[in-house]
């Protein structure tokens, strides 16, 4: 049997993958979570076998949140299941420490595979987005501006993207206001951008949104 804890603040989300679990004997899921702190919460009291976890939720999220997974159960696989098949947010999330990634619109037979592979020991990336990662041309990565920010800026650069405003990404994240304003000013600097539009532009021009 291979316990799962869901970490999605979507409640449609979650029983849509409650009942794609329930498709396969061996998948038992025993916690869910709204939100990265009780993600972190249902790590400790749960004893997960596998934690199937969203990069955007309310606190700690995203590459953060896998950092601070992996602190609390280094042994836990983390498999991403993300909207956003860039191949740079997927890189990141592996980097941090998660096992798998794939997104969304994957079909449920794709899904209970990657549970498998992941809760086995063995990774799984979407076959599209492992594609890019590794045959997308060097030259535009190196060059690409956004692979110079910070994973936080990244972060509040796709919250920005996503037409969050300033006070709800630092409710989103904890942070001050003041804090997201400064990280907003460097990575806009670093994009070479002026306004939110030109962010905007910049996001869908990469295909980060």
């Amino acid at each position: 049997m291979i316990r799962i804890l869901i970490g999605d603040d979507h409640a449609i989300v979650r029983q849509g993958l409650r009942q794609v679990l329930a498709l396969a004997p061996e998948l038992e899921l025993v916690a869910e979570a709204r939100n990265g702190w009780e993600v972190l919460e249902r790590v400790r009291t749960s004893a997960p076998d596998l934690l199937l976890l969203d990069m955007n939720m309310p606190g700690p999220n995203g590459v953060e949140l896998i950092k601070r997974v992996r602190e609390e159960a280094p042994r836990l696989p983390i498999l991403v299941l993300s909207m956003h098949g860039e191949s740079q947010i997927a890189g990141r999330a592996i980097k941090a420490g998660a096992s798998g990634y794939l997104t969304k619109d994957s079909e449920p037979e794709t899904l209970i595979f990657a549970i498998r592979q992941v809760a086995s020991g063995a990774h799984y990336i979407e076959p599209a987005v492992a594609t890019r990662l590794l045959f997308q041309p060097a030259p535009q990565e190196t060059a690409a501006p956004h692979l110079a920010l910070s994973d936080r800026e990244y972060q509040v650069f796709l919250l920005l993207a996503q037409g969050r405003g300033v006070m709800e990404i630092g409710e989103a994240l904890h942070l001050s206001a003041k804090t997201v304003s400064t990280h907003k000013a460097r990575l806009m600097k670093k994009l070479g951008v002026d306004n939110l539009s030109d962010l905007v532009r910049y996001a869908l021009s990469h295909e980060l949104i």
